[in-house]
């Protein structure tokens, strides 16, 4: 019976998902009619029959009859004017594109219906426990795991972000239409709405005509982290808490053959990345801010909470004087500038676990990225253009918001009556007694501000424009930003509002850890022989020979001697070619930026382990250098020099390279002392796929993860795998667990990075 039921339920499955798709079928074919009329119909009709009658025949071994067939449709294609060849590309790939939506769809909704999905954290951690692994075992394992992926705009990435927002809203729609309380009059209206985006898309050019710049690639993959992964990173850490990932970009700092990712743009998409993070985490705090409108609290958070109203009491005592200064004046304002109701913050009325405004949908909300112009600079996306937090300022506007217990204090010292300090003091109730005020929104606020000059900071950098630099007034790193965080989450938890903690506030915690203030934090890569070149610039102007001629063991003394020594190498005002020039003005940024912005700098055709010291002689030079002139350190630490093995001959060679470079003992205390050793090693898909094939390609990489992990154990160092795999087949691609299935013994234990070429942003699978 149970199995009947199944079938049942299968059946009915099945026939929505026939249903979606007769439907974008008949819509489809209802624009072209109107778009290009009926003789294209026929024509777009006859090929279709020919191809799908060709397929049938051959499938009941009428191998003759479809050979006829199919040589009647070349026939007709090859006779078809190239406009009418054209509109029929168009129309099959816009058909299958909206095929495909209709089955993610199907799955989606199957999906919601299974109790326990394949695959699914709670599936592998049962069969885990299931087969004897102890839960202890299991949840410490899990805790030491950290997988790292690496978004890369790819120069073959062709697909418009247009269209995917437009297949984002039919698949919305389809959605809509399985809800079982539509009238009559909602149907129509939905079919009417998915007319037009069929419309809009057979209207919209599929291919870009201009090439994209790489702050335009850059400024894609922040949308995507905001659309996607932002969303997507607390929902997934809810399940699986203890197990942290992190994402990286290689979307403005891959200058490997790319004369376009210069220094500078590397670092205005850095500063346009942790712009973009602070913006999220502002528009966060407002919402949380809303959402924690508790008074009970722990003593900790009361006393921060007065001792910010105190700090903010005092510092406009200091400002009185100036105040009393242009009473009338401010008396003309006190009249126009009453605040008005407070707004409630976006999404406020919906709980933390929601993504869409009906709290039901499964697809994530489009917000339509929109871009306001700086001169001089980059775009940075206005989704706070009309908040108060956006004034050129930095300060809150108080139009439209409800006045804070700082603007009533202002507004009142403003008047006649509050010009007497010590009367003003008599009239005012202390801190603690004051009525209304909520000791988390004073914290978070407090929080907020930091963050919106920060904000605001960060926009003069990235306009070329002074700023002043007080770490005081900002909130530049995560710990900055944490530590208020889990003072209100600790509190909550002891005053039994453990329910209010791990919600919105949990999540923003999540985000933070995962995160950080820099949303991802880009790796630069270049060629290893542009830096052979910097090296040979440098050498030969300070007369010290040419480095590439030195064999490899000379080249080891002279990079570890320097390594070891505490004066620069490069002189201040050096003369070198404009490609050079390049190459030090990147290591500048890098230590400019330090690892609190940039991750890791991967070495590209990397072969010997002088490849690697000489990015880092080259980056340790840049340090100095930078540190002198600011007076003061360089933020964060050194990046990690990553040597990437692309070719057959340097994969086989890669363990030997990993072994040489460790047994220098500068450098084998370099990465103990400042990487908490560890090694990053990555290896490249696409280039010895290219190189030896697939076949001997996946073999080869497989020796010589087992040999660069074996390499990393004989000194007791740790090893962080860095998988070069894209999108296609042919760069590696593949479902992600069989990938790490197939790696070798021993390998998947250590770190693993995973890149991904292709940014695919569709419908999701889940």
């Amino acid at each position: 019976m149970l199995d009947t039921t199944d079938d049942i339920a299968e059946g009915i499955s099945f026939q929505a998902f026939e249903d979606d798709c007769r439907l974008l079928a008949t819509l489809l074919h209802d624009v072209l009619l109107r778009e290009l009329g009926p003789r294209f119909i026929h024509i777009l009709e006859r090929n279709r029959i020919l191809a799908q009658s060709a397929i049938s025949m051959r499938a009941a071994g009428m191998e003759d009859t479809a050979a006829v067939v199919e040589r009647q449709l070349e026939a007709d294609l090859a006779a078809m004017p190239l406009e009418d060849a054209l509109c029929v590309a168009r129309a099959f790939s816009h058909y299958l594109n909206l095929m495909g939506i209709a089955e993610t769809h199907h799955r989606v909704r199957k999906a919601r219906n299974v109790e326990k999905l394949s695959k699914s954290c709670d599936d592998i951690f049962d069969k885990l426990i299931q087969s004897g692994v102890p839960p202890e075992q299991l949840h410490d394992t899990v805790c030491k795991q950290e997988v790292e992926i690496v978004l890369t705009a790819h120069p073959t990435q062709i697909n418009r972000r247009t269209l995917q927002y437009k297949h984002l809203r039919v698949a919305h729609l389809l959605e809509f239409n399985a809800r079982p309380d539509l009238s009559h009059e909602d149907k129509e209206m939905l079919i009417e709405d998915l007319v037009r985006e069929i419309t809009a898309i057979w209207q919209t050019d599929e291919l870009r005509r201009h090439k994209p710049t790489p702050v335009d690639e850059a400024r894609a993959g922040l949308h995507i982290v905001e659309q996607s992964l932002w969303k997507a990173v607390p929902h997934y850490l809810r399940r699986v808490s203890s197990a942290l990932k992190k994402f990286g970009s290689w979307m403005g700092g891959d200058q490997d053959g790319n004369p376009n990712v210069t220094a500078k743009v590397t670092r205005d998409v850095s500063l346009l990345s942790r712009w973009m993070a602070i913006d999220l985490y502002i528009w966060e705090l407002e919402n949380l801010s809303f959402e924690l409108s508790v008074k009970r609290c722990s003593d900790k958070v009361a006393n921060l909470a007065n001792e910010i109203l105190l700090k903010e009491s005092a510092s406009e005592d200091l400002k009185a004087n100036t105040w009393n200064q242009t009473v009338h004046q401010n008396n003309a304002k006190l009249h126009h500038s009453l605040p008005l109701p407070a707004p409630l913050p976006s999404g406020a009325d919906l709980p933390s676990c929601t993504e869409c405004s009906d709290g039901e949908s499964q697809f994530r909300i489009i917000n339509l990225p929109r871009n306001r112009s700086r001169p001089g600079a980059l775009n940075v996306p206005e989704k706070f253009e009309d908040s108060p937090l956006s004034s050129p300022t930095g300060r809150q506007s108080q139009i439209g918001r409800t006045a804070s217990g700082g603007q009533l204090r202002k507004l009142f010292k403003e008047s006649h009556i509050g010009r007497s300090s010590s009367f003003r003091k008599l009239l005012e109730p202390s801190v603690s007694d004051k009525p209304g005020i909520t000791p988390y929104r004073v914290v978070l606020g407090n929080v907020k501000e930091k963050l919106v000059k920060t904000r605001r900071r960060l926009e003069l950098l990235l306009e070329d424009l002074p700023c002043d630099y007080y770490t005081e007034e900002y909130c530049e790193t995560s710990d900055q930003l944490l530590e208020p965080l889990l003072l209100c989450y600790q509190s909550l938890e002891s005053c039994g509002s453990s329910v209010l903690a791990d919600g919105r506030l949990a999540d923003l915690i999540r985000r933070l850890a995962t995160f950080g203030m820099v949303l991802m934090k880009l790796d630069v890569r270049q060629e290893s022989g542009r830096h052979t070149e910097a090296l040979d610039a440098v050498t030969s102007y300070l007369d010290l020979g040419v480095y590439s001629e030195r064999d490899e063991e000379k080249k080891l003394d002279f990079l570890t001697r320097e390594l070891k020594g505490k004066r620069p190498l490069v002189p201040p005002n050096i003369e070198v070619a404009a490609n050079v020039n390049e190459v030090l003005d990147t290591f500048k940024v890098a230590a400019e930026l330090g690892s609190d912005s940039l991750g890791a700098y991967v070495i590209s055709m990397a072969s010997n382990a002088s490849d690697v010291l000489a990015v880092e002689l080259l980056q340790k030079d840049a340090r100095l250098t930078v540190s002198g002139d600011l007076g003061r350190p360089c933020p964060g630490g050194m990046l990690r020099v990553v040597p990437l093995f692309e070719t057959v001959k340097d994969l086989r060679e890669a363990g030997s390279a990993i072994r040489k470079l460790l047994s220098i003992d500068w450098y084998r205390e370099h990465i103990i002392k400042n990487h908490n050793g560890h090694q990053e090693v990555m290896v490249g898909y696409s280039d010895s796929g290219k190189d030896a094939g697939r076949f001997t390609a996946a073999w080869e990489l497989y020796k010589a993860q087992e040999d660069v992990v074996a390499a990393c154990n004989e000194f007791g160092i740790k090893v962080t795998l860095f998988h070069g795999r894209g999108g296609s087949i042919g760069r590696g691609g593949g479902p992600t667990y069989l990938a790490i299935q197939s790696q070798p013994p021993g390998s998947v234990m250590v770190s693993g990075r995973a890149s991904s070429f292709r940014m695919r942003s569709c419908v999701p699978d889940k």
